[in-house]
């Protein structure tokens, strides 16, 4: 195995890795003020934004459930990779070449694993790519031109043929450097009595990003009719693929996604294509699984925009019976979103792709703009099949569809639906609609208050009950901690400060931690000071809490300057002398000053000295004002 990732590589990464630009591949950030940027969080499931971003610190920190940290550690947990996998990541996108303690480069049989996997499955694409333009290939052309797709359409999406062979791509890659395990874990080959034998064959294939536009899998459609294969064959679950957190087309959408605040979802790969080239640039599809809670949570950081509320969510199916079941189960999910949803049908029953074909990219375009809210369309299914000619139809019909009226959370929203469910139904009796929609809603809302988790507060430990942000003291030692941490060269007044001047054991070994590398005034690089303290806090609970310090805002009218920092500074030290006042008081009162003379005039000393250091304090105070 390769030695430890040299210290200055490490530290080259973090530098040309901007932690804003890394994050904002996987999720939109708006600007917080600060300096700071907020958006929904990738590692919790959030409606309003606690994730917070500070570019010049090089650090992230969530509120809401206390994941933080620099570069590294966002592609760490966001990947599930080790950090040395992580560092190689983030050292590929930059362009650098690692070196490691035991000298030289790293070979390349002892990379990690994943980077190991990705470049497999970057070799792969570039086979099947090339693989198309041949002879062999005419079936899968004459494919994609029936369909309407260009050369330079398969080109810009990728798209490649698989060879009949059974081992033309393990051939391809075992001459490329890569061993048959690997192939096999990157489920791009399949283990068989004889060997390994290659994944897909004969099959047109679509290669599968992340978000930041690695290759980490396959999607591919079976071209011989007489094959006994399915006829779409997916890459199976592998340390890269990981179907219910892909989206196909998600690397090409993303930013069309960010600006319009639209996200279009299809059935398959072609509709996709359909979709982009016909000018709806935000769709995307599931890589063989149905829509599910976590594609839903990587839409949901997408469309944040300048509101807590995303923007909306076009679901495509076809109009017969299986596309109505696929609309009710993502109703089922619905409930998630902040964002709008809505659903769009085409009543003929052609999808994206073969819409374009038969009526033109004009089609596909107005198929989205006549969306229908996914609440209508479900409360429309809910009452079909009944016969609204007779009472007791109206009546199973209102029945069907009044519970999924009041599993509608938002109440103008709700009684919205209500008066609509009134007519459609025919009953024509709003007041019993709108009272029976109630009575039913109430009902939810007691099952949904049964179900839920206590939260748990953000905090830098877990005894809650020592550390109460509503406290005004702790909340003013939390920010002159802050501004040690963000400001070091406005508040040299910090090191004046000793441990005992803050009232939480947390604050205490802060002040320890900062003393411990040299006190504020030994931070010649401020954005460099976080991380210092990060990497030499001894445990994980205060690295986490010199994370938090480092990326909560300080609120504050105009700018924080000097004399801003000082004035918070010395409100703390002032409150430290006022409680010390106060116990020297306190002890002051139990003595007898005749039977206790010697105590009684050491305390008494100790408290004239301690007022005369409030005194000037304030006198010190005063002047810089």
């Amino acid at each position: 195995m390769a030695g430890r990732i040299r210290d200055e590589d490490v530290a080259l990464v973090r530098e040309r890795s901007p932690i804003a630009e890394v994050v904002g591949e996987y999720l939109q950030l708006r600007n917080a003020g600060g300096g700071s940027l907020k958006g929904l969080c990738p590692f919790h499931d959030e409606k309003s934004p606690s994730f917070n971003v500070t570019p010049s610190r090089g650090l992230f920190y969530c509120f809401g459930c206390g994941e933080g940290g620099d570069v590294i550690a966002f592609v760490q947990k966001i990947e599930h990779l080790s950090f040395v996998e992580a560092v190689e990541n983030l050292a590929r996108g930059a362009g650098i070449q690692l070196r490691y303690e035991q000298g030289g480069y790293v070979p390349r049989n002892e990379q990690g694993q994943r980077q190991r996997l990705l470049e497999a499955h970057q070799a792969a694409a570039a086979f099947y790519a090339e693989q198309l333009l041949t002879p062999q290939a005419q079936e899968a052309r004459r494919f994609l031109s029936e369909r309407g797709f260009t050369r330079a359409d398969a080109e810009h999406f990728g798209v490649g043929y698989a060879p009949a062979g059974w081992e033309a791509l393990t051939t391809y890659l075992r001459g490329k450097g890569f061993t048959d395990k690997e192939i096999i874990l990157g489920g791009l080959a399949s283990q068989g009595r004889r060997g390994p034998y290659d994944k897909f064959r004969n099959r047109l294939v679509w290669p599968v990003r992340e978000v930041t536009g690695e290759v980490v899998g396959f999607g591919a459609r079976k071209l011989d009719p007489d094959d006994d294969g399915p006829k779409y064959l997916n890459t199976q679950e592998t340390p890269l693929f990981k179907k219910s957190h892909l989206l196909y087309g998600l690397d090409l959408a993303k930013r069309e996604i960010s600006r319009q605040r639209q996200a279009v979802i299809v059935e398959g790969y072609t509709d996709v294509m359909a979709c982009h080239l016909a000018g709806v640039t935000t769709a995307v599809a599931t890589c063989g699984t149905s829509f599910g809670s976590e594609h839903m949570k990587i839409l949901r950081r997408m469309l944040l925009g300048r509101s807590e509320f995303g923007g909306e969510v076009v679901f495509t199916f076809d109009g017969d019976a299986a596309g109505q079941k696929a609309a009710l189960r993502a109703f089922a999910e619905e409930h998630g979103f902040t964002s709008e949803t809505f659903v769009a049908v085409q009543p003929d029953g052609l999808d994206p792709c073969d819409l374009r074909i038969q009526q033109g990219d004009g089609a596909v375009r107005d198929l989205i703009a006549a969306k229908k809210p996914l609440y209508e369309f479900v409360i429309r299914s809910a009452i079909q099949g009944h016969n609204l000619d007779t009472p007791e139809g109206r009546m199973a019909a209102f029945e069907a569809a009044a519970p999924i009226v009041a599993s509608i959370r938002h109440e103008g929203v709700r009684k919205f639906y209500g008066l609509n469910l009134d007519k459609w139904t025919g009953l024509m009796d709003e007041r019993f609609v709108l009272r029976r929609v109630h009575q039913l809603a109430r009902g939810v809302r007691d099952g949904d208050r049964r179900q839920a988790a206590p939260v748990r507060p953000s905090r830098p430990d877990h005894d809650a009950s020592s550390y109460d942000l509503r406290d005004p003291s702790l909340q003013r030692e939390r920010l002159a901690l802050k501004l040690a941490v963000q400001h070091p060269s406005l508040a040299l007044e910090f090191d004046r400060l000793d441990a005992e001047t803050f009232t939480v054991p947390q604050h205490r070994a802060m002040v320890e931690l900062i003393r411990a590398q040299g006190g504020v005034a030994a931070a010649d690089d401020p954005a460099q000071w976080s991380l210092r303290l990060r990497e030499a806090a001894p445990n994980e609970v205060q690295r986490e809490f010199v994370t938090q310090l480092a990326v909560e805002p300080i609120e504050v009218y105009g700018e924080v300057d000097e004399r801003y920092a000082n004035e918070i500074l010395g409100t703390i030290k002032i409150h430290s002398i006022n409680r010390r006042v106060t116990n020297l008081k306190s002890r002051l009162g139990r003595l007898d000053p005749i039977t206790e003379a010697e105590d009684y005039q050491r305390v008494f000393s100790e408290l004239m000295a301690v007022e005369q250091q409030k005194r000037q304090m304030r006198e010190r105070t005063v002047g810089d004002t």
